[in-house]
């Protein structure tokens, strides 16, 4: 940020990016691959906990750049002191590039969860969290047990390739799971997303009225960043609305 904007304080919406240490990297997966991605760290200190995200259908345009991933990436490092690593999963194009491989439907992309997490161990990053949307709500349920995280945030879980028996493996666990769901979801509504997460009693439910799957506008934005950083590092709320260099 220049002068001008310590004197006229810019609003953060958008496609605002603040400041951060910004790396594009690549991972590779126990089947040869590799993933393209980025890495998003604080510049001024050391991150509290590290966002692992995990993006939309890419058949259905989702990839590492999905607006509530990249505007984590480009806020929350800046405002909440979190590292933000996204990536395409096998197949996926975005403009940081295309990851090998093909589509595999949830079933190979258990290779690419655990390729970042591979990652994250490796650098020593802190305190993981799997952040997944839509599709990658079921990479997160399917293979997030597997890995040492604090727990699994879902953005619009849909429910469709987790099965019954995936989702309940995650009751009774020092890992957390919060289910972030609209109350116009096209898949899954508060109403049926309780009756399905009766079987994780453990739970945190929130049901975001006026929501809708694609979290389209800044209030939706904004409300579904401020969750997730209730959860990850409640001391950072609440978010500011503007930023001072």
């Amino acid at each position: 940020m220049d002068h001008a904007s310590a004197l006229n304080p810019i609003e953060i919406r958008g496609s605002v990016e603040l400041p951060a240490t910004r790396e594009h990297i690549e991972l590779t997966t126990s089947d040869g691959l590799t993933l393209v991605g980025e890495l998003a760290t604080p510049i001024d200190r050391a991150p509290i906990a590290t966002l692992v995200t995990l993006h939309p259908l890419p058949t259905a345009g989702g990839f590492m750049d999905s607006h509530i991933l990249r505007k984590a990436a480009g806020r929350l490092p800046a405002l909440a002191g979190l590292a933000v690593l996204r990536f395409n999963t096998r197949g996926t194009t975005s403009p940081r590039g295309t990851s090998d491989g093909s589509f595999d439907d949830g079933m190979g992309e258990r290779a690419d969860v655990a390729a970042a997490m591979d990652f994250v161990a490796t650098r020593g990053l802190p305190n993981p969290w799997l952040v997944g949307w839509s599709f990658g709500t079921e990479l997160a349920l399917k293979y997030g047990l597997e890995h040492p995280i604090q727990g699994a945030i879902l953005l619009s879980p849909p429910l469709h390739r987790a099965t019954d028996v995936e989702l309940a493996a995650w009751a009774h666990q020092d890992r957390r799971l919060v289910a972030i769901i609209p109350e116009h979801d096209d898949y899954l509504q508060p109403a049926e997303a309780r009756e399905r997460f009766a079987v994780v009693p453990e739970t945190r439910l929130i049901a975001v009225e006026g929501g809708k799957h694609l979290w389209v506008g800044e209030n939706m934005t904004r409300r579904v960043l401020d969750e997730i950083v209730a959860v990850v590092n409640p001391a950072a709320l609440p978010l500011p609305t503007e930023w001072r260099s």
